[in-house]
């Protein structure tokens, strides 16, 4: 007889979250306010075919609750579909044998594998490190890519975002990160991967390269197609992190989390703010970007008495090569540097095209170095930049000079930088440098310069 009641009881109150919808308008869909919801709340929306989308909740007041479904609200209707309040937020399984597993934007497996056999859940939102208990980062990540590691080096802990311009081949610099990308094999190491709004091509791209490398089973891939709602956006850098901060602070994995494009992110989220009205700010863009983008980077860091970290490379396409527009500029004020992709340089053939002078990396000093990398990598990467630098002053030089009517020393100069550009900066997708060898490259391009220009050495 108590068991009965349990169940009549738990049935009632199963029952007591089902509500019915009142409109719908784009991805967003309306409700009557019901007494215990709770802002940023689970829903399942429980079609007439029983096909079950999620959602969340965004907004409400008295009356009227909006709730944004990820899935879109196609076949949706008002008097059919059931709506029922989970009352926790969207949250996703977590295991380690995500490794080489691909899943959509939510957190879904899509390779047909199977589920997530877990008992582990965990809010997708997670939240920032403290500052109180963040380890200063420190050591390297090797990419295999001698304009990073020798010149931008990333940091285990660090955010160093990689800003491009539309139509310059950033996949194949992410898709090279991700497949050359190493800490030694002491240390355990994984990539976890968030593609937003990329085309079908795109994706495929990615799944077949690490396929045929082997790279995919350090990987935990997340993908959300241009086809897919751009709703869903929202929720792929979430996912991607709270995976990764699954890996790094119980596992104790180093973790590389890789994001694109974060501007697609950016446009769904405009999107969904014009939806619920808000006054806008620079560009159409909600005023709470900033804070919102913040909430994505900051996640990444060491944290004191935890052996792994996370460290993010979010990749976004600037509009119009506008370094000043919103996403890229508040972007730069959170993250420890940038590395900007060159369109010069794409046209040129030099590929990666990475602009070194307008790029950096604000917390190289601290991961290189004798007890790091090498006891002369400072040195050499000062001096790169200096002589760099001044041969983009000669070259400006000869344009208006020509070249014929240079000094000898300036032809050395612009010898240098065609040189460095060539050997240096382009390396090709199946090109695996080592950081002493990029190092050694390095010297030997410096030495096309007389020993009295080489300052810094």
């Amino acid at each position: 007889m108590n068991i009965k009641k349990s169940y009549r009881r738990r049935f009632k109150s199963w029952i007591s979250n089902i509500f019915g919808l009142e409109g719908i308008n784009g991805p967003i869909v309306y409700l009557k306010t019901p007494k215990n919801v709770v802002f940023n709340e689970q829903v399942e929306l429980v079609l007439p075919n029983n096909e079950i989308r999620l959602g969340n909740v965004i907004c409400m007041d008295e009356n009227t609750t909006m709730i944004q479904v990820y899935e879109g609200t196609n076949g949706i209707s008002l008097d059919k579909t059931k709506t029922i309040l989970k009352g926790r937020p969207l949250s996703i399984k977590l295991s380690e044998n995500m490794l080489g597993r691909i899943f959509d934007g939510t957190g879904r497996p899509i390779d047909g594998l199977g589920e997530i056999d877990s008992d582990l859940e965990r809010d997708i939102n997670g939240s920032s490190i403290n500052p109180v208990s963040r380890e200063y980062p420190r050591n390297y990540i090797e990419t295999g890519i001698s304009s990073i590691d020798g010149l931008l080096t990333l940091i285990r802990g660090q955010k160093l975002p990689i800003f491009s311009g539309s139509g310059i081949n950033h996949n194949e610099l992410a898709n090279k990160i991700i497949t050359d990308s190493n800490i030694g094999k002491e240390e355990k190491f994984a990539i976890c991967f968030g593609l937003m709004g990329a085309e079908f091509e795109t994706a495929e791209y990615f799944k077949n390269n690490l396929k045929e490398n082997g790279s995919l089973s350090k990987v935990v891939m997340f993908q959300n197609l241009s086809n897919d709602p751009s709703i869903e956006r929202i929720l792929t850098p979430k996912v991607t992190l709270t995976c990764a901060e699954y890996l790094a602070f119980d596992l104790g994995y180093h973790v590389l989390v890789i994001l694109t494009d974060m501007t697609a992110y950016a446009e769904s989220l405009r999107e969904v703010s014009t939806l619920k009205g808000e006054i806008p700010s620079r560009k159409g863009y909600p005023g709470y970007l900033y804070s919102d983008l913040a909430s994505i980077y900051e996640r990444a860091g060491m944290i004191k008495g935890k052996s792994g970290s996370i460290t993010e490379i979010p990749i976004l396409t600037m509009p119009n090569d506008d370094i000043s527009h919103p996403i890229p500029d508040l972007t730069g004020y959170i993250t420890e540097g940038q590395i900007v992709l060159s369109r010069d340089l794409y046209q040129k053939g030099i590929i990666p095209p990475v602009d070194i002078l307008n790029s950096l990396s604000r917390l190289m000093k601290d991961g290189i170095g004798e007890n790091y990398t090498r006891k002369d990598h400072k040195k050499i990467s000062d001096q790169i930049f200096a002589s760099y630098s001044r041969a983009q002053d000669v070259r400006a030089l000869a344009k208006v000079l020509g070249e014929s009517d240079l000094s000898d020393l300036d032809r050395k100069y612009l010898k240098f930088a065609d040189e460095f550009e060539e050997r240096f900066i382009k390396q090709s997708q199946d090109e695996r440098r080592s950081l002493n060898q990029t190092l050694d490259l390095a010297l030997e391009i410096l030495n096309i310069l007389p020993k009295e220009e080489l300052t810094k050495l």
